[in-house]
């Protein structure tokens, strides 16, 4: 008899593609999500159903006697009437990086990508190379895959029963600890929910449990220190002594250029990073034999991920842009990625929690601050709140100040109706208007309210 499950917060986009590779595996699956009780994310409840996933409303009813587990984000708290019922029942729980490790090492040639950047995007593109060139790989992702959006369920995971897994491993809540890695990858190691002393450390017990090699990027200081008795291989987009190194990088309108090896590639995407991005893919892939130049001419057609630096749609001569970012390091690439080209910005950042907020607040303003011009506009509405126990004790307001002193645009807003309405008063044809933060589920249908309304 099929066993049966239930996640809660099962909307998110670390539990999603679990449900759904569960289901698919002839699991009985159901989910809540306060975010569905709330009205929101229809689109997702209703992708999550077209798989036959059954939605409870988050009140305890869908712990009956036959859940023979309950699975829950770190973030959710013993009070959620899910738990509250699981606990009642003696029910086992389960955190979902524990589910995320159990399928990853079922797989004998997993691939795990880290970093405090990039991985989204990294891990989509290993797994578009793979399931291109036939490699019949398991994808579990955090962003929806363009590439898959006729498939069906939330496009968010690859689901194949060959012999490759791969996966995001998050450093944010220390679930990277639970890989084993066939192969694993490091993209950068900057400042984003944790010191960098305790991310280096992190890092470096990864690439110590890693069985066949590791992929390095040699353009991070943090990267290089790390050591393996295993395969390291580097990628570079600045030295061409590493491994795999790319040059001659030409932003283009709809994407980027690059050489690899004296062959001329091309990208859909823009911004530097994302040929990073790019070497890093082929280097993993490299690791299980696939031939650099071939991985290369599959991302070519690689359509990339949702909300990373994604259009959305242009009227009046705007553009609308939804963007993932969210600490200094991905706010910093983004933007350099946009000032490659003319026309004027203008930035709603929503932050995305107040601890994280108070760790690298001022950072991430730093990163505005660095590539804003005089004409380009910063506009923030008051720090995201989710739910749950938090601290309340600082403010947007404090950082739009920072960027004032800096001689910046920038104001606050109590709420986005009010961002809204200065941004469909100002916007001018040849703006570009960037929708950037990350956690709440809302901001993409907030960027067609804008475009719709432009």
């Amino acid at each position: 008899m099929a066993k049966t499950v239930s996640f809660c917060g099962i909307s998110g986009s670390g539990m999603s593609p679990l449900a759904q590779i569960l289901k698919l595996s002839g699991y009985n699956v159901r989910g809540t999500d306060r975010s569905f009780d709330q009205g929101h994310d229809i689109s997702q409840r209703e992708a999550l159903q077209s798989l036959g996933i059954e939605i409870f409303p988050q009140d305890g009813s869908a712990i009956t006697e036959d859940v023979d587990c309950l699975y829950t984000s770190t973030a959710v708290e013993d009070t959620i009437p899910d738990v509250k019922a699981a606990m009642e029942k003696g029910i086992a729980i389960k955190k979902r990086f524990d589910l995320l490790a159990e399928l990853f090492h079922s797989y004998p040639k997993g691939i795990a990508v880290g970093g405090t950047s990039g991985k989204t995007t990294t891990t989509a593109m290993i797994g578009y190379i793979l399931d291109k060139l036939n490699k019949k790989p398991c994808v579990i992702n955090g962003g929806l895959l363009l590439n898959y959006e006729d498939q069906k369920g939330i496009p968010n995971y690859i689901y194949n029963k060959g012999d490759i897994c791969v996966i995001e491993a998050d450093e944010s809540n220390g679930s990277i600890e639970k890989y084993h890695p066939f192969v694993s990858v490091i993209n950068n190691i900057g400042l984003d929910h944790k010191s960098l002393d305790e991310l280096q450390g992190l890092f470096q017990d990864f690439a110590n449990r890693t069985s066949e090699g590791i992929v390095i990027n040699d353009d991070c200081e943090h990267c290089r220190q790390i050591t393996t008795s295993k395969k390291r291989i580097t990628f570079s987009i600045k030295n061409s002594k590493a491994d795999f190194y790319a040059s001659d990088l030409i932003d283009k309108p709809d994407g980027m250029r690059y050489t690899l090896d004296g062959k001329q590639f091309k990208l859909k995407l823009i911004g530097h990073f994302n040929v990073s991005n790019a070497l890093a893919a082929i280097a993993a892939c490299s690791l299980l034999g696939i031939d650099k130049f071939e991985a290369a001419q599959v991302l070519e057609s690689f359509s990339g991920t949702h909300r990373r630096l994604e259009v959305i749609g242009s009227k009046n001569g705007i553009t609308v842009i939804d963007d993932f970012a969210h600490n200094p390091d991905k706010v910093l690439a983004s933007m350099q990625a946009l000032k490659a080209f003319p026309g004027r910005l203008i930035i709603m950042f929503q932050p995305h929690g107040f601890s994280p907020m108070r760790f690298m607040g001022k950072e991430i303003i730093n990163s505005f601050c660095q590539t804003m011009d005089n004409r380009d506009i910063l506009l923030m509405p008051e720090i995201y709140f989710a739910g749950g126990t938090v601290t309340k004790d600082i403010s947007s307001a404090d950082f739009i100040k920072l960027a004032q002193q800096n001689k910046k645009q920038a104001h606050f807003f109590e709420n986005r109706e009010g961002v809204k309405d200065f941004i469909l008063t100002h916007a001018q044809s040849s703006d570009r208007i960037i929708i950037m933060g990350a956690r709440d589920n809302t901001l993409p249908d907030f960027c067609r309210e804008i475009l719709k309304e432009l």
